[in-house]
């Protein structure tokens, strides 16, 4: 008994034609376009990779100041059980 009943003909139907026609569509043009998107594509990959990078070190300095706050959580609330408990 299978939850999931999956049509195989409605299935190349709807994807295969259109799949097909894109990877035509890509050999085809391929060389011609390859050469400027790939110019074009490694600034913006560097870009990307840069704020990659400053993301990553913004994050890492919330992190760091997020465990720093928990620790003085922490500290106060086991001064405050030593206060209360004496």
């Amino acid at each position: 008994m299978s939850f999931i009943e999956i049509d195989f003909g409605d299935f190349v139907e709807d994807f295969c034609l259109p799949g097909l026609a894109i990877a035509a569509g890509a050999v085809v043009l391929a060389p011609i376009l390859g050469l400027p998107l790939a110019k074009a594509g490694k600034p913006l990959a560097k870009a990307a990779i840069k704020t990659s990078i400053i993301a990553r070190e913004a994050f890492e300095d919330l992190v760091t100041e997020s465990k720093a706050e928990l620790a003085e959580a922490e500290t106060q609330r086991v001064v405050t059980l030593e206060a209360n408990s004496s």
